[in-house]
């Protein structure tokens, strides 16, 4: 009976050791080689939407289609368009033909004005001369000759002043005659903007990725600004781990990670801590100010977590990835042979369960 007893006890003993060394080694772990199961490939989602509105006549590409940055997906009807440009390069030849007329004007009111005013110093000169001869003769001359000579010279003044007004009035409406010139300025605004519409009616692609939420057909009406398909980019893709807020006590940009993806059971990849985030969306955050990170809910207050950015180091290894997928994570946030060695077993062991979960 004692000796059951002594068993019993020293199980218990046993027991609590180990519970006492488990529950301590689940809070070294936590702290200094973190882990976690809430890990996704995030990728950015790009809307194909159409610069200019018109009918489809082409369609390049499927559902889940690859495609690579500047391939065309599709065309939108470029008659309308190629007339446009037809039309704006008339309108700027009709300017310039314009701006031509204007200039040969602007030299017949120069010549006019030059003319008035050799006019006007004939007549200033002789009624000069009228006024010399009367001075020292008031005889010599009749008073309709005098008449004459003075009406003849305030004619000239009239005349240029006549010449001036009509030239600076032509100089007005003219404007410059560069391409600063406001008639010309506006044929060319309007030749650019018909060429980019026309440029715009061929749809490419502005990603490598893959076509997604694909529901277009040739004659279909595509309307400027309005999607018309979705492409994945498998350019620009990261893998966000959410660690609560214990396990980021002694982790660090640059720590060592390693990973394992349900895509890709039974392999644990090499990879780095680049960023951890500094605050997520609250009920108090602005929406879109800050990332939104959902805890799951139970009985038990979980702690708050936050995003932790993860690299891996072979980047072929994103080749393999799709936005969406789920991943493990554990960091090495120190230099403990042992905590170190413990995770690398957790997450060998986690990378093979995957192929039965």
């Amino acid at each position: 009976m004692k000796s059951k007893k002594a068993s019993a006890k020293k199980i218990s003993i046993l027991v609590i050791v180990l519970t006492f060394i488990i529950m301590l080694f689940n809070v070294l772990s936590s702290r200094f080689t973190p882990s976690t199961n809430q890990t996704r490939v995030h990728g950015l989602n790009l809307s194909l939407a159409p610069m200019v509105s018109g009918y489809v006549t082409r369609v390049d590409v499927a559902l889940h289609s690859k495609v690579k940055e500047g391939d065309t997906l599709f065309i939108i009807d470029r008659k309308p368009y190629e007339i446009a440009v037809t039309q704006a390069e008339i309108n700027l030849e009709n300017v310039t033909q314009n701006l031509t007329a204007g200039l040969s004007g602007l030299k017949a009111a120069t010549a006019q004005l030059n003319s008035a005013r050799v006019k006007l110093d004939r007549a200033k000169k002789n009624w000069d001369r009228t006024q010399r001869v009367m001075a020292q003769n008031e005889g010599a001359l009749s008073e309709a000759d005098r008449d004459r000579s003075e009406s003849s010279y305030l004619t000239a003044i009239e005349h240029v002043a006549t010449a001036k007004a009509n030239l600076e009035g032509q100089k007005t409406a003219l404007g410059p005659t560069d391409a600063n010139n406001p008639l010309v300025k506006g044929a060319l605004n309007q030749l650019e903007k018909a060429n980019w519409d026309l440029e715009h009616t061929v749809i490419t692609a502005p990603s490598d990725g893959v076509i997604e939420s694909f529901n277009v057909e040739t004659g279909y009406f595509a309307s400027a600004g309005r999607a018309i398909a979705s492409l994945i980019s498998n350019k620009t893709i990261w893998i966000q781990a959410n660690f609560t807020e214990n396990n980021l006590t002694h982790l660090k940009v640059n720590d060592e990670a390693g990973i394992t993806f349900d895509i890709d059971a039974g392999e644990v990849y090499k990879a780095k801590v680049t960023s951890i985030a500094y605050g997520v969306k609250t009920q108090n955050t602005n929406a879109g100010d800050l990332p939104t990170v959902r805890s799951q809910q139970g009985w038990l207050r979980e702690q708050q977590r936050f995003p932790v950015i993860i690299a891996l180091e072979d980047q072929e290894v994103y080749k393999k990835l799709r936005q969406g997928s789920q991943a493990n994570v554990v960091v090495y946030t120190g230099d403990s042979f042992i905590l170190n060695s413990l995770a690398k077993l957790k997450i060998w062991f986690i990378s093979k369960a995957s192929y039965v979960r």
